[in-house]
């Protein structure tokens, strides 16, 4: 359900948007592969992950997995062993988003080279002026 605006809304653009705060958690620069790899490959020790998402340096890689386990798209789990193992798993409130990433691929599928050829389109337009 969608937030109702306020008549404070208006002034303040990021209020004005019902969907900002879920493009902020979601759509945040490492979220989407830390997501998507816990979905694809279930639960997953730190190593594992840093193995899967080979871009992410492992001080971004811990900081994006708090940020997601407070807002509770990860679970974390720790096992007090010896050596300490702690694991990392999609929660049920980040597998709601399952649908949301479908239709966002979808979208790829049948869009991206559409914005490919603007892309290009544009950069040529640019070029010659």
């Amino acid at each position: 359900m969608l937030r109702t605006l306020s008549a404070d809304s208006t002034t303040d653009p990021e209020s004005a948007c019902a969907i900002s705060p879920v493009v902020e958690i979601v759509f945040s620069r490492w979220t989407t592969p830390i997501l998507w790899t816990l979905h694809q490959h279930g639960r997953q020790r730190f190593v594992e992950l840093e193995r899967r998402i080979t871009s992410i340096t492992p001080k971004v890689l811990t900081q994006r997995l708090r940020q997601l386990e407070r807002d509770g798209m990860v679970i974390r789990t720790y096992h007090p062993e010896v050596p300490p193992r702690v694991e990392y798993e999609i929660s049920d409130l980040g597998l709601s988003l399952a649908p949301l990433f479908a239709h966002l691929a979808e979208w790829a599928n049948a869009n991206l080279d559409g914005v490919e050829i603007s892309r290009r389109d544009y950069d040529a337009r640019s070029a010659s002026s």
